[in-house]
């Protein structure tokens, strides 16, 4: 997965759950501002802070060897 697709998948998630930045930001602790920026894939951010987002969202990132599923 690259940025933008990360991007799209955290964004359409919080929307399924029916959920908004703000609530998302306080439940994981971090800005709005932030989760804002990974929604739109314009900046870089830590895997810690993606992991409290996916956590928050009920999501986890896996990582697999290319070609190998």
């Amino acid at each position: 997965m690259n940025k933008k697709q990360i991007a799209i998948f955290i964004k359409q998630r919080r929307k399924q759950l029916s959920i908004t930045q703000e609530e998302v930001s306080l439940l994981s602790g971090i800005s709005t501002r932030k989760l804002s920026d990974i929604e739109t894939a314009n900046s870089s951010t830590t895997i810690d802070i993606l992991n409290k987002v996916c956590d928050t969202l009920g999501c986890e990132i896996n990582i697999q060897i290319k070609g190998i599923k």
